[in-house]
Order: C-alpha cells, then structure tokens, then sequence
C-alpha cells in the first residue's frame, strides 16, 4: 500500500512515526515536506531528516512539487496536515480517494479562531467540497481536536485518536522503583519559558510547599522570553535554595534527566496543542501532573492511575495576576504525591506500561495501517481505546 504524509515539516514529533511506516509498508510510504522553515521554528529539533529514504522536499524544486501532487492523486491512501497541504488535499478530494486530515484543536481561542486565514480555509474546503459526502477522515493530535470540529460541523462522526510519537525505549520497570536513600524528591518542569507555558506557577508552587516544610528539589529546563522574570520571582519568593535553573540540554540528556525525576510538572494552558514532553516524561518513569487543558493529557492520563490532571490555568494567567485556582489545584496534586509515596511505584509503572504497550510509534503506525485497511472494507475501527479509537 502507497501510503504519503503531507506535513509541514519533518521533525522529532513525526519522525519516529514515519520510520515505523517506512517499515511496516515494506518501504511503500513517503513523507512530503511542504516548507522549508529555520532551525528557530522547528521547536528545539536541529536534526537533519536528509537521509530518510522516504523524504520528499516538495519545496525544493517544480520537480519535486510535481511529484508530491502526482503522489496526491494516485496513492492509495493520504494524510494531510496543514494549510500548506490544501492544494494537494483538494486535488485528492475531487478523485474521492481515501484520505485523512490531521490536525491539533482549531479553535484554541474559541470560534474566533474561525477569523485566522488557515483555518477559514480548510473550513470553507470542506463544506464547499461537500467532503462530508467524502472518503475523508480525521486525526485528532488533541483530545479536544473531535469538539472543535463537531462544533464545526465538519468529519462529524470521522474522528480517531492520534497524538504526537516521541521514541519509547524498552526500559527496564526497575528504574521506576524509589530506591533512594535521599528524603528529598526532585521535580522536574522542561518548556519553553513563554507565558502560556506558565512558568509562573511552578515558582509560586516552590514557595507553598517550602513553607509548609516539604523536603523537595525543582529544577526547571529550557530557555525563553520569560526566564529571566522567572528567575526574579523565584529570587523575589526566596525560593532559590530550592530552585535550580537548568538552561538547555541535548534531547538525550533530558531523557536520562527525567528518570533522575519522581515528578514532571507541566503548567501549559489550552494553547499547548500537544506537549510531547508529556510523552518523554511518561516513557521515563515521571508521575506526571499536568493541566487538563493541554492537548494530550485526557488521552495519555487516567487521573490518580497513569498521573494527575490539575485545574488548567486561565489564559490570563500572569507572573503579577496568576491563576491561583490553578495553583491551588497543582499544589493540591503535588502535595498529595508528596505525602502519600507508597502511590508512586504503582503510577510509574502504569505511566511507563502504557507508553510501551499502546502510545509508541511502532503501536501507531500498526493501528493506522489496519484502521486504513478497515476504511477501505467500509467498517469502523477494532480498537476502543489508545491511537485509532474513536475520538
């Protein structure tokens, strides 16, 4: 099966994805880059993908273009993401060939959204090209992505589960196992210091659990607009003998750092479509405690189980206004990790258990190809629960 991906661009969030592809089709798939973007929006990922068998730059040159639009009408199945596929989507769709759009959530900000040119454009494609009469799918990279599009009225009943697959290494369950000797548990917060990240919060949490006497570290990763202030506020809250500003470090790095973790904080609102930090996190051993507003956390969480939901904080949430019915419930959560952690052992295995059974690359790439081969026989979806299920 001729199976193409037509993306943005190729990076860590895809890649692993698309050499499980590569792979189970017997070398049948190809990956079409749309655009040609700088090292400063690729989100941190400086690898090159050039050597990929199955990559195609359709921005490189008319010959390339031609291909990828050649590659839009005759494979059998394709799956476009972005603006920047439209042309090649709509090209498909006038053949009614077997198709899928992949998207995070497009109303971010509500039906205001509906004003931004791209997403009014693939929302007038779809109801002007009638694709609801269409053999076209949805893939949902966020767990709110299937409301957004009912709201719509667009791939009502046509919406599967599908995320973000960052590599899922088979680690050994005992590192997951408190053997420290140390009363003092280390947390770990790693974005982009922006100010829908909220960096804010781990800080005023820092200065909370250190007045009621808890024995913690938190070291934060990354860099950003925001750093400095969050330095300050930490300075401001006395909170730097229990705060550590850990700058940038290579991806490997990060991973062996967070299985020197007992838990990840992660503080993003709504606007964070996916997070795949939530993934490394998981796969590494971190109880994750996250804000029930980020794209991926209902999908990858089961509350108390596989790590813990908390309050999202409100988009207006700032470093001299923040959110404290947010804080409440992050501290709320971590708190409670801190005084109970005979609970940790078994969420950290759960965590890890279900990155390497269900939310992995190679278990994707698996269910895409039978879901597609289910479309094509004109039934639904095997799965109930994970990648493909229903949205």
């Amino acid at each position: 099966m001729k199976l193409v991906f037509y993306s943005l661009i190729l990076n860590n969030h895809q890649a692993n994805v698309a050499d499980e592809l590569w792979e189970q089709t017997g070398h049948s798939y190809c990956f079409v880059e749309l655009a040609n973007l700088q090292a400063e929006h690729r989100k941190g990922d400086t690898h090159d993908y050039g050597d990929r068998p199955y990559y195609l730059r359709a921005w490189q040159s008319d010959a390339d273009y031609s291909k990828a639009m050649e590659l839009a009408v005759t494979a059998e199945c394709c799956v476009f993401s972005g603006v920047q596929a439209l042309p090649f989507q709509k090209e498909r769709m006038k053949l009614r060939l077997l198709s899928f759009d992949m998207s995070e959530r497009w109303l971010k900000r509500g039906f205001i959204n509906l004003f931004s040119p791209a997403i009014l454009k693939m929302f007038l494609a779809y109801h002007i090209g009638r694709w609801d009469k269409k053999p076209i799918y949805k893939l949902c990279c966020s767990a709110f992505a299937a409301g957004d599009q009912y709201k719509l009225f667009t791939y009502r009943g046509r919406c599967y589960k599908w995320g973000y697959f960052t590599r899922v290494d088979r680690i050994d369950f005992e590192i997951c196992r408190d053997n420290s000797t140390s009363n003092i548990t280390p947390l770990m917060w790693c974005s982009r210091y922006l100010m829908w990240k909220h960096p804010e919060l781990p800080i005023l949490m820092a200065q909370r659990l250190k007045e009621k006497g808890y024995r913690f570290v938190l070291d934060m990763y990354g860099n950003g607009a925001y750093k400095e202030q969050t330095k300050q506020l930490a300075k401001e809250l006395d909170v730097e003998d229990v705060v550590r500003f850990m700058g940038v470090k290579p991806n490997e790095e990060l991973l062996s750092d967070m299985r020197k973790h007992k838990i990840f904080l992660f503080t993003s609102d709504r606007n964070e479509g996916w997070g795949a930090v939530a993934n490394e996190s998981m796969a590494n051993g971190c109880v994750l405690v996250a804000s029930n507003a980020i794209g991926s956390s209902p999908y990858l969480i089961k509350d108390g189980e596989t790590g813990f939901l908390f309050k999202s904080p409100h988009t207006s949430s700032t470093f001299g206004k923040p959110d404290m019915m947010a804080l409440d419930s992050l501290c709320e959560k971590v708190e409670h990790l801190l005084d109970n952690p005979q609970e940790w052992q078994k969420m950290r295995q759960n965590s890890v258990a279900l990155m390497q059974k269900m939310w992995n690359p190679r278990v994707a790439a698996e269910r895409l190809l039978i879901l597609i081969d289910m479309l094509q026989k004109g039934k639904d979806t095997p799965f109930a629960t994970g990648p493909c299920s229903k949205a």
